[in-house]
């Protein structure tokens, strides 16, 4: 692909991001104007004049097309103002504050997902029908199998309670991390397995491989620079999607660790009807999903050249 023809790909897939941002901007305004309640309307009731001037101060009071045009306007100006509940904290600084925490733990367990996954497919595929196989691939299922929300709250009866040797919750040493990292990468390193293992029983029995055998190459060369590189396509385009799952995935998480991260602010965010913040968050992950994606379609023109990128 020239380079040229890749601007031309860069410059058309951002013109469709800019329809899917506005697409799905104005789907969560609308949804979360329409539905019943308001982040001023709790439990514990606030006296008329003091909830009027808050909607006067939010902007809630004004007809709901000024308030669209409004909030499209911040979301442009990238500025989503302050929180309706966290005081003193805008948008932009619970997103600053928040998502690096999120992002380092969504990259530490994607981390152990690829090479996981990826170790576990090769064996299983070079060692077919062996013990090796049968216990990867049992492990695959039980990892598609158990909810991330299950195996967190086992992983804390046994770790934290039977063998107290991690921590139950926090955020900022290594023993922190490495529980709710595992729980995340679970269900993704075992996709990956089985796929990287599909992949390498597929491209074992082509010619060149054959070829690059009988040339008389070590087995791990073939495997490692030949084998490997034509299965892991599959994977590969797996990569965006498992990226984005395992940020948004890691609301739920974060909460049962109590990380302090993104995904914990979006939950009460939506627990409590924070317009602003609820906005931002859907949008961040909107940003998120779809970057991954194209940085997915890149790599694969990029691995296999008779890919397009369109």
């Amino acid at each position: 692909m020239s380079a040229l023809e890749l601007f031309g790909a860069l410059l058309r897939r951002l013109g469709w991001f800019v329809v899917t941002f506005w697409a799905v901007f104005t789907l969560s305004f609308f949804l979360m104007r329409l539905s019943p309640g308001g982040p001023f309307m709790g439990e514990k009731k606030l006296p008329e004049e003091i909830r009027r001037n808050l909607d006067e101060f939010y902007n809630l009071n004004a007809p709901l097309h000024e308030q669209y045009l409004t909030t499209l306007g911040n979301v442009v100006l990238l500025n989503l103002g302050p929180s309706q509940k966290l005081k003193d904290y805008t948008v932009n600084e619970v997103i600053a504050e928040g998502f690096p925490v999120s992002m380092s733990l969504g990259v530490i367990a994607l981390t152990l997902a690829l090479i996981g996954g990826t170790i576990a497919g090769v064996v299983s595929a070079v060692k077919r029908n062996t013990i090796y196989d049968f216990g990867f691939m049992g492990l695959a299922t039980l990892g598609i199998a158990i909810p991330n929300f299950v195996l967190a709250s086992l992983a804390i009866i046994i770790f934290c309670f039977y063998l107290p040797i991690l921590p139950a919750a926090g955020w900022g040493s290594p023993q922190q991390i490495i529980l709710p990292a595992i729980c995340l990468a679970a269900p993704y390193a075992a996709y990956i397995a089985r796929l990287t293992r599909a992949g390498m029983l597929e491209v074992l029995n082509l010619d060149y491989v054959r070829t690059a055998y009988a040339k008389g190459l070590q087995p791990r060369t073939v495997i490692v620079k030949h084998a490997l590189r034509g299965a892991i396509l599959p994977v590969v385009s797996f990569i965006g999607p498992a990226a984005a799952g395992i940020l948004t995935g890691s609301l739920v998480i974060e909460r049962i660790f109590n990380v302090p991260g993104f995904g914990s602010h979006f939950i009460d965010a939506a627990l409590q009807r924070d317009y602003p913040l609820a906005m931002g968050a859907v949008l961040v992950y909107t940003a998120l999903l779809y970057v991954m994606n194209s940085l997915v379609d890149l790599s694969y023109s990029v691995i296999d050249p008779r890919v397009k990128l369109e």
